[in-house]
Order: C-alpha cells, then sequence, then structure tokens
C-alpha cells in the first residue's frame, strides 16, 4: 500500500484575512476526472470528465445547527493518495484495486466556532464526497443541499421506487423523488450515474427535481447524531458508454470500511432454491433435488412460523399459516434440517421484520442451535435513521451467530457488505415477482446492479405457462415474458451470491432438459467479470471467470436481435470447450425446447448470435482437451 500525503496548514487571524485559495482543483490519478470546488460566494463544485463538463456549477452544503453553505472559509487542505489492492470475502471480483487522491478540507463558518470537513475522493472510477462533522457536538441534520446541475438536453432513466418501472424521461417536471442510483445520457453521449455509499446510520437519500436539469438530494427525515460523524458518500461515475460504470461498480465497495468480522470461514455464497409446500415430504424432495443438481440451500419461505403480517406470530416455533397448508403437522422442521446437513445442503429460514424487531435476541442463538445457515429478512423498513441503524445492527448481530443474510423488499445496498460480508445479497430491485419484460431486464444492469448485488429469483419452468399457482392473497397467477435462455443467462448476468433459482418451480416439473447443466455448473461469485458489450433497455453481454472456467450470458430486450460476441477476454493461444444454450425450435423434443450445442473455440473466435425476442444465450467455457475429437471447431455459425 502506497501512501503520499501532503498537508497544508495556515494559521487564521481572527478576522479570516489570509485564507486558503477558494478555488481547489482535484483531479483522478489518471487525469480524467477534474473536480473543482469553488467558495468565492457560496460553496459549490463542478465536475470534468475526459477534457468535457458533465456537471455544471453545483451547490454544496448541509444544515444542522449550522447552514454550511455561504459565508465560510477554507482553514486548511490535506492531499493524500491511496494506492493499494484488497480481496474481498467474495464478489465479482477477486482482486479489488483501490487507487484514489484524496482531499479533506476543513472550511469555518463566519461567527461559529464549529468547523465541517470536506472529504472527496477522486478515483480513475469515479468522484465521491462527503461531509465530516468534527468535534464532540450533539447533531440534528436536517437537510442536505447537495445539487447536480446537469447540461440542458439530459435525458435520465427515472423510477421512484426500488421495485418499480424505469422510463426515459427529461430532467423536467418530476412528480416524484427518484430512486438510488439515476443513470444520465447527456446530450453529449456522455453518461452520469449518481448514487451513494457506506449508509450505515444516515438516512435514505434520493434524487428529486429542483427546477429543470437541477437535481438535489432529498432526505427521508432527520438525522440525530453526536460528532464526529460522517454523512455517506454521494457518488458520481462517468463514461463514454454505460458498459464502463457497470465495469466500475467496485467503486461502491471501496468507499466502505473493510470488513468487521474476523472470521469469515463460515460465509459460503451459493445457489438456493425455495421450498413451497411446508411439508416434510416436499422439502426432503426438494432437498434430495437440490444435492442432484448441485443447489447448496434450500429456503422456507414465509409461512413456517404463521402469519407473517403481526407480531403475534412466533418466530421461535414451527406454527403453519393455515393460508399456506391448513395441516398444522405438516412440516416436521427439525428433521428436515437434519436430513438436509447429512446431505451436505443448508437451510435458510424467512423472517417477517415484525417478528426480528421483536424476538431478533432470542431468534439468533435459537437458529444457531438449530444448525440454520440463514435469515431472509422480509418486509423491512426503509428510509429513516432509526431502521437504517436497525438493520444493519441486525446483520452484524447475525454475524456473532454466523448466520447469512438477504434482505428483501425496497432496501438498496450501498455497499455495506464489504464491512458485514455475511450480508449476502438484497432484493430492491423489480424482479420475477414482478414479471417484468425484457426491456425492464436490460436497463437493470445498468440502474440497479451498479449498486450492488440483487436477489432477482430467477424462474424457469413456469414461464412457458399461462397462469402461476400464486399463493399470496389467493391472487391469479401471471406470466412471465422472457424465454428460458433469457432465464438462464440472467443467473450469471445478474450478480447475486446468493443466487434463487426455480423461484415458482417445484422439483416434479424438472423431465431431465439438457440444458440444466448451465445452472448445475453456475457460481454465484468470481474472480473476474468482464461487461463486453450492451446499451441501456436494448441488450447486454457479460463474461465471468472462476479459476479457469469462464461464463457468458446475453440478453435483448423485447425485440430480437443479431449480436457478436467476440471471445478476446480468452488467454491466448489456449483452446476453450464452448458448452452454449440457445433458444431453440418445434424440432427440439423437450417442453423448453433449448438447443445444447458445443463448439471448440479460442481468443479469436467471434460468436454470431441471433437472439429471439425476449431472448438470451448462455455459454459455459471449459479448458479443451483433445480427448474428444467429436468435437466441431465453430465456423461463424449463426448460434
Amino acid at each position: 500500500m502506497r501512501i503520499k500525503t501532503t498537508f497544508i496548514l495556515l494559521l487564521l487571524t481572527v478576522a479570516n484575512l489570509f485564507a486558503v485559495s477558494e478555488v481547489v482543483k482535484m483531479s483522478s490519478p489518471d487525469g480524467k476526472y477534474m473536480l473543482i470546488l469553488d467558495n468565492e460566494n457560496t460553496l459549490s463544485y463542478q465536475l470534468v470528465f475526459n477534457n468535457q463538463e458533465v456537471i455544471k456549477s453545483s451547490r454544496l452544503g448541509i444544515i444542522s445547527e449550522v447552514k454550511w453553505d455561504s459565508n465560510l472559509t477554507i482553514s486548511t487542505i490535506e492531499n493524500h493518495t491511496v494506492d493499494t489492492v484488497w480481496n474481498p470475502v467474495y464478489g465479482e471480483r477477486s482482486r479489488i484495486v483501490d487507487n484514489y487522491n484524496a482531499w479533506n478540507i476543513k472550511i469555518a463558518k463566519t461567527n461559529s466556532k464549529d468547523t465541517l470537513e470536506l472529504q472527496f475522493r477522486i478515483y480513475n472510477e469515479g468522484a465521491a464526497f462527503r461531509y465530516s462533522f468534527l468535534g464532540n457536538k450533539y447533531l440534528s441534520i436536517t437537510d442536505e443541499l447537495t445539487e447536480f446541475s446537469m447540461p440542458k438536453g439530459t435525458m435520465a432513466y427515472f423510477t421512484p421506487k426500488a421495485q418499480t418501472l424505469h422510463t426515459f424521461i427529461p430532467l423536467l417536471n418530476w412528480k416524484e423523488e427518484c430512486e438510488r442510483p439515476l443513470l444520465m445520457e447527456l446530450p453529449s453521449g456522455q453518461y452520469v450515474c449518481l448514487t451513494e455509499a457506506r449508509v450505515l446510520d444516515y438516512v435514505r437519500t434520493k434524487f428529486k427535481l429542483k427546477s429543470e436539469h437541477i437535481l438535489t438530494t432529498s432526505m427521508y427525515g432527520k438525522v440525530d447524531e453526536i460528532a464526529p460523524y460522517c454523512t455517506p458518500w454521494r457518488v458520481i461515475m462517468c463514461g463514454s458508454k454505460p458498459t464502463e460504470i457497470l465495469q466500475n461498480n467496485d467503486l461502491v465497495l471501496n468507499l466502505n470500511e473493510p470488513s468487521r468480522l474476523n472470521n469469515t470461514q463460515w460465509i459460503r455464497p451459493g445457489k438456493i432454491m425455495r421450498e413451497t409446500t411446508l411439508t416434510t415430504k416436499g422439502a426432503k424432495e426438494l432437498v434430495d433435488f437440490a444435492e442432484k443438481r448441485k443447489i447448496q440451500y434450500i429456503h422456507f419461505d414465509a409461512g413456517w412460523y404463521g402469519y407473517e403480517y403481526t407480531k403475534e406470530s412466533d418466530a421461535t416455533t414451527v406454527t403453519l399459516d393455515p393460508r399456506r397448508n391448513p395441516n398444522p403437522n405438516a412440516l416436521d422442521l427439525q428433521e428436515v434440517i437434519r436430513y438436509a446437513k447429512d446431505k451436505g445442503i443448508g437451510v435458510f429460514l424467512y423472517v417477517n421484520q415484525r417478528a426480528l424487531q421483536a424476538q431478533l435476541d432470542e431468534i439468533l442463538p435459537l437458529y444457531k442451535s438449530w444448525g440454520i445457515s440463514g435469515i431472509k429478512f422480509g418486509f423491512v423498513q426503509v428510509g429513516s435513521q432509526v431502521w437504517t441503524k436497525w438493520v444493519h445492527e441486525a446483520v452484524k448481530k447475525c454475524a456473532q451467530y454466523e448466520l447469512m443474510v438477504d434482505i428483501h423488499d425496497e432496501y438498496r445496498p450501498t455497499g455495506i457488505n464489504r464491512t458485514y460480508p455475511n450480508l449476502l445479497t438484497q432484493e430492491g430491485v423489480r424482479g420475477n415477482e414482478e414479471f417484468p419484460d425484457a426491456n425492464n431486464n436490460t436497463i437493470l444492469p445498468f440502474t440497479r446492479f451498479v449498486a450492488g448485488a440483487a436477489d432477482y429469483t430467477i424462474c424457469y419452468y413456469k414461464q412457458d405457462f399461462d397462469k402461476l399457482s400464486g399463493i399470496e392473497n389467493n391472487k391469479p397467477g401471471k406470466r412471465l415474458h422472457t424465454t428460458p435462455s433469457h432465464q438462464l443467462a440472467l443467473s450469471m448476468i445478474y450478480y447475486s451470491p446468493l443466487q434463487f433459482l426455480y423461484w415458482y418451480d417445484k422439483p416434479s416439473e424438472y423431465e431431465n432438459e439438457p440444458e440444466i447443466k448451465f445452472f448445475d455448473d453456475l457460481y454465484t461469485t468470481w474472480d473476474d467479470t468482464q461487461i463486453l458489450d450492451g446499451n441501456v433497455g436494448e441488450f447486454i453481454s457479460v463474461a465471468r471467470r472462476k479459476g479457469d472456467e469462464w461464463f457468458v450470458g446475453a440478453i435483448t430486450n423485447n425485440d430480437q436481435r443479431a449480436l457478436k460476441i467476440e471471445m478476446r477476454f480468452l488467454p491466448e493461444n489456449k483452446k476453450y470447450l464452448a458448452e452454449i444454450y440457445t433458444d431453440g425450435n418445434p424440432t427440439i423434443k423437450t417442453k423448453t425446447k433449448v438447443r445444447v450445442s458445443t463448439y471448440v473455440v479460442h481468443s479469436a473466435s467471434l460468436l454470431n448470435v441471433q437472439l429471439k425476442n425476449s431472448g438470451g444465450i448462455a455459454i459455459r467455457l471449459v479448458p479443451y482437451t483433445e480427448k474428444d475429437t467429436k468435437v466441431k471447431k465453430y465456423k461463424n455459425q449463426i448460434l
């Protein structure tokens, strides 16, 4: 690790006659980003990327007991550089570069004894800043004044909530706030993404339109704390293509603190499948299926301890919700856990926040004694400082009992899983439970997945059925709008260390379809990830490596599409066996109609792919050995 520090300190007179320059220029190590801080009238900044202004002069400031936006003086500036590498417990990459130039700028307010520090980090991947309150005073932060003044003509991928659709609209006449991350396309053709990192004990902050082309942060409510205290990082990422922003999403992790867990050997990401019958027989059949299909966990969803929407339900007991199974003795959970353990399969349990809040300290040692692997938090409250602190404290407590966590519903990640890596994944996405179309699925990689992993709940067998057996509120089921190969590809395009598969399915629906081998072979964490190509709302192709195996996935929107997938990510002078899964035709004698083909490829290969409407392609690549002489070399066929 290399850190170079320069410190400029100026003693101020009572009248502040000798202030540090009111304009500070900060740049990334590669010089592509330039952030200019200006304090001549009001506190403001502007951002330049690749010699183009991407954010015009914009206001900075925050309100606590003092309104920190004007009548300020820069008193000291500290500048240093960090250039290091760290290895996450798991991730999209096994090696993460953390290289940035930092500026800590202390400012004083006229007629006030308080001091505020502005902290900036300028990476090659983006720019970030936050407000740091010094001293030991009680704080009541009531508003954050941070603005983002965008060039006229900027368009945004707007969504008001974590699980709603994105719409492509101008920065004009918004009636609602916008969720994070917010991706925008500038008139110059460049892309800007606004998000936040390390929201550990603050409030959720969305974006609202102050006036035409000027966005401002919108706090959920006030924050009460004691100094010293830092707000979350405001993050700005830019790219000449949207794929560049997704490729650089490790920036969110870099802005969080290292793991606070001394022992992480028990944290084991993997694949997981939901148990839907709430019976001992059905659960054991699922365990057998999981063992056969190389799935690491099974999951008992809502209903195993009673009606989830009431605090009266007891999450320390197996008391079946009669809406889901009218036989109160149908499930022997302890027997299922024993049976699963004998076969090397772990068990996750769903618990609604009502029960979590009331019984957390009781259920954690209990579930540990049962041999439970993890908990899926349900319907968590998000937004306020109280609930933000509560959910992260709950994750921390789970780690004390070696329990992994999946947080569902509106919670969105900000990189906290670096600090508490037992937080494997979270929902906060318009996933298969909402029955989205392929247009939605080709927007999410460039918006939601910039923030981190998402539990999208991959589906498979029931996607060609007119109705799904929905048990929630007795609503009729709906139909998925994508092809089988689209779902296969999503399982590796959409990063989730705990990847749910076969969300609406039962083991009995499996009929020896050969393409299920792709799910069998799939990993959920990776050594390398490369975003190959893509356009927002149109298509995306991704390559991921685990050891010496590569997986490639591509999906299109609602339209059919011809793609070319270059194999340049493969090592030179080395052949690979490509197992290719594509949407087939009526001549294929399976209900899914997925075609499986095998070719020999290398780094110079260029695959020609014809994707069906709402379709996809999934590929597994393993080093080729000459023992199988029957495999053909790929020669420009249309897949």
